[in-house]
């Protein structure tokens, strides 16, 4: 709820700002209308460094590496079983 309380701010903000400009003709007409393209790419700019941050920034998970690693583990041993399993089958089948 707060998110949407804050994003619901900025938008309005940006609404007064750009009335205002409008109504001051502080900037030619020619370029007002133009400012909530402008808005609109800054923010996508900003949404993709934000990622691009949050992704050189990632944080590392030794307790999560060590489970990935045990599960890595376990499934080589289980295919390694399941494929003698088939090559034991298949031997048998085709061998008769």
């Amino acid at each position: 709820m707060k998110h949407i309380v804050k994003i619901i701010t900025l938008l309005v903000t940006i609404c007064a700002l750009w009335m205002g400009l409008l109504q001051m003709s502080f900037a030619p007409s020619s370029h007002t209308w133009l400012l909530p393209i402008y808005f609109t790419v800054l923010l996508g700019c900003y949404g993709l460094l934000m990622v691009g941050v949050g992704l050189m920034r990632l944080p590392t998970c030794p307790r999560e590496a060590a489970l990935l690693q045990q599960f890595c583990m376990n499934l080589e041993e289980a295919s390694s079983s399941y494929a003698s399993s088939v090559v034991s089958a298949l031997a048998g089948h085709f061998g008769s």
